[in-house]
């Protein structure tokens, strides 16, 4: 049986475990334990793992800038896929998000990662085509 709760920092060795393993998962430097811890404390309540008798299965990181939600990794183990739990994580943080007064959520999806795009339309999302994001990185580091 598949249950879903808060991510905790405790979480973290089987969550980037799952992360790193999922395919098209653009991870960085700032993905480390210490940071997501910070971004945890800074965005309480947001975050969910998928469990069952073998450990985590399904992990997605939320967080909120006050006005807009932001999806940043959503994962599930590939044996799991196609039982509803990325439904069921995404749920989760969409009906917490709107706890808080939040009503629009974004997320980031490679442009070449098309099983994600389709799964993220089966649930509804839609492509914004009309903006482009851009990044700029203040580190002398490139994996950030």
């Amino acid at each position: 049986m598949t249950r879903i709760r808060e991510m905790d920092i405790s979480d973290y060795p089987q969550v980037i475990k799952l992360w790193t393993g999922t395919e098209a998962m653009l991870l960085r430097d700032a993905d480390s334990q210490q940071n997501i811890a910070k971004y945890l404390d800074r965005n309480p309540g947001l975050s969910f793992v998928a469990f069952n008798g073998e450990g985590i299965i399904g992990a997605i990181l939320v967080g909120t800038d006050g006005r807009r939600g932001y999806i940043q990794h959503l994962a599930v183990n590939t044996h799991y896929r196609g039982q509803g739990i990325g439904a069921q994580l995404i749920s989760s943080a969409i009906n917490t998000l709107e706890k808080q007064g939040i009503a629009k959520t974004h997320l980031f999806v490679a442009n070449d990662n098309l099983n994600a795009q389709g799964f993220y339309e089966k649930l509804g999302w839609f492509p914004r085509d009309e903006v482009r994001m851009f990044s700029y990185n203040s580190s002398s580091l490139n994996n950030v």
